[in-house]
């Protein structure tokens, strides 16, 4: 699969001994105190944990791998193994209704609309019938839950696009054509220049040199600049073709999975031998081929169990600011509204007691203490103020969020015309969080600029290829006099002999054939 490594070229041939891993590094030595001494063990034991080789995948072998099962709750066993299939979604079919009316009811607001129509239900106390803000209530739930809706099934479809990406496994004896979701743990999978990696694999071999594979881990770390992962010496050599991929049988022990994205501990073990591996011999899902034409992988971690997914995290449900501050102004008029309430029971349990002391013929129509009746009247006066609230500006909200969306579909400024690629709004209930930027973490320029190399202009053997010659050196100064050079040749590079430098020979944009002539700019490219 690639040309076989030179007299410089590594030997990573060492002896692996599981739950040893990361102990081979040289420690100096000299005095410590108790404290460091104390702290470097109990990091070692930690490391050590998390590090154990609880991880075993034999190649070419589905039988093998699909027999490891994990304990979930009291006999309850599934496979330990995740297959490739992955879901970002929120809801399904069955978990859709009662996941979104939870999720509504975080809403501050919707607590509060709900708690008016409880007491407009009781007649004793209800002022309005409860359907007056009822209706509304349920309207607005069916128009928020119709866009989380829309934006659970365009999730759905993102992640049957990414299931369904095509694939090369080994089958047999032959590399068959499949999809994402049909790779398990210990297949080999063929990948091509350009291909996306879709599981964390260990890389068996390629077309490159000593194995080599370069990748570009844009859509992991932003980083745009090449890396290169390596495969053992051993199968670089063994595994030559795809008879031989196909007999394979080594078996990787390995750490459990996890999300440290620039660490992995393992062995190769095939043939009695053992052979150490590391984070350059493997492929992480979401990397791209570059500049190789065709590699070889043994798929170690699928779906959820791939290092970029333990990243992602637990879905959550993302809160805009403006929600948070609608929230605490609903707290904080609730809490007015009841003082208020409040203020006017006490007034109302006064007068009734007035009422009572200068018309005592009329006791008997007032069979209730006058306690009861404020207690009842505050529920009355909360429903009545009710309306400081209004519900009509949380549906006007909503419909404001969604012809938003729409606007930042149809927006010309925002499409980029050399990818063909317009402004999505993926979310329609975000809309408000666009450009609100708090924080900036750079660590260079390139990350807020673009880094685009234009050519401008190069001088090979004293003569300038490039845009129209400009002079350099002003003629007749006192640096051209220095360098010695003629008023006639100033933008020629000091020193160059050549019969005709003030001929401009053309640019390299306009003369594709100038990388075929003759000469030393040819040598020079």
């Amino acid at each position: 699969m690639g040309d076989s490594p030179g007299r410089g070229a590594p030997q990573r041939r060492h002896r692996a001994q599981p739950g040893r891993a990361g102990k081979y590094e040289r420690r100096p030595e000299g005095p410590t105190s108790m404290g460091s001494l104390a702290q470097r063990e109990g990091l070692q034991d930690d490391e050590d944990k998390n590090s154990a080789f609880t991880w075993e995948v034999q190649a070419n072998n589905r039988a093998y791998n699909a027999q490891f099962k994990e304990k979930v709750f009291l006999c309850w066993r599934k496979k330990k193994y995740k297959t490739n299939v992955i879901r970002t979604a929120k809801y399904n079919f069955f978990s859709f209704l009662p996941l979104n009316l939870y999720e509504q009811l975080h809403r501050v607001s919707n607590l509060y609309f709900l708690l008016i129509i409880i007491l407009q239900s009781i007649p004793d106390i209800s002022t309005l019938p409860w359907f007056s803000l009822g209706a509304p209530m349920v309207c607005l739930l069916f128009i928020r839950a119709t866009r989380d809706l829309v934006d659970d099934i365009g999730r759905h479809k993102s992640d049957r696009a990414i299931n369904n990406r095509p694939c090369q496994i080994l089958m047999g004896k032959s590399f068959k054509r499949k999809k994402w979701r049909d790779l398990c743990v210990g297949d080999v999978v063929c990948l091509h220049k350009d291909n996306i990696v879709p599981a964390d694999m260990l890389l068996l071999a390629s077309t490159e040199p000593s194995s080599l594979c370069y990748v570009e881990t844009v859509d992991i770390d932003g980083e745009t600049n090449l890396k290169f992962r390596q495969a053992l010496m051993v199968t670089h050599k063994e595994l030559t073709s795809v008879k031989k991929m196909a007999s394979f049988q080594g078996t990787v022990t390995c750490e459990a999975p996890n999300s440290r994205m620039h660490r992995f501990v393992g062995c190769l073990e095939w043939n009695d031998e053992k052979y150490s591996l590391d984070i350059g011999n493997l492929l992480l899902r979401g990397c791209r081929i570059r500049n190789t034409d065709t590699c070889y992988g043994m798929v170690i971690y699928a779906g959820f169990d791939t290092k970029i997914m333990k990243n992602c995290g637990k879905i959550h449900l993302k809160r805009t600011k403006l929600d948070l501050l609608m929230n605490k102004l609903v707290v904080v008029i609730f809490i007015s509204v009841v003082l208020i309430c409040l203020v006017l029971a006490f007034s109302f349990g006064f007068s009734v007691r007035e009422f009572k002391d200068q018309h005592y013929y009329l006791s008997g129509l007032h069979g209730s203490s006058v306690a009861a009746e404020s207690f009842f009247i505050f529920w009355g006066f909360l429903i009545l103020l009710s309306v400081t609230i209004p519900m009509s500006m949380f549906i006007l909200s909503e419909f404001i969020y969604l012809g938003n969306s729409v606007f930042i579909n149809w927006d010309v400024q925002m499409y980029y015309q050399p990818q063909d690629v317009p402004a999505k709004a993926r979310s329609t209930s975000l809309n408000d969080h666009l450009g609100q930027v708090e924080y900036i973490f750079s660590d260079k320029t390139g990350t807020l600029t673009q880094n685009i190399l234009t050519f401008n202009k190069c001088c090979i053997n004293g003569r300038i290829y490039g845009a129209a010659p400009t002079p350099e050196l002003p003629a007749g100064s006192s640096i051209s006099k220095e360098l010695g050079v003629p008023e006639n040749q100033s933008h020629v590079w000091p020193h160059a002999q050549h019969p005709r430098p003030n001929q401009n020979q053309g640019t390299i944009a306009r003369r594709p054939g100038f990388f075929f002539w003759r000469g030393p700019a040819n040598f020079f490219f």
